[in-house]
């Protein structure tokens, strides 16, 4: 098995011992992305803008990878509220290509930095 680290300056730098994303046999694990700026590291406020942030950070790390939403095969989306499911299901939905990927979301206790929305993906080189 090989594994190749994947990293962007257009997504935030990883804030613990993890990779932005690691390549493995034509799979692409990209690791839960939070709703921060890149440029300053500081959390958006809103579910909304994190949830559109978090996904603009995700196709980074997927350009990086030289993949698109396109090629994502499962999702994980992971709320602080689920009471914030509509919005960012509909935030979500406009990055997303027919037909949409797998996806879990669950309720968590909490997220780092205090986000609200993270979202992570797995993709696949065709």
């Amino acid at each position: 098995m090989t594994r190749e680290a994947i990293s962007t300056g257009s997504a935030p730098a990883a804030i613990g011992p993890y990779s932005q994303a690691i390549a493995s046999d034509g799979l692409v694990f990209c690791s839960g992305q939070l709703g921060l700026d890149p440029a300053t590291g500081n959390l958006l406020e809103g579910v909304e803008a994190q949830a559109e942030r978090a996904m603009l950070n995700l196709r980074s790390v997927l350009d990086a990878a030289g993949l698109t939403f396109a090629d994502v095969a499962k999702t994980t989306i992971f709320l602080v509220d689920m009471g914030d499911f509509g919005a960012v299901n509909a935030i979500y939905g406009r990055f997303m290509p027919d037909p949409p990927p797998a996806r879990s979301t669950v309720q968590v206790a909490g997220l780092p930095k205090g986000g609200r929305v993270e979202i992570e993906a797995i993709a696949r080189h065709a």
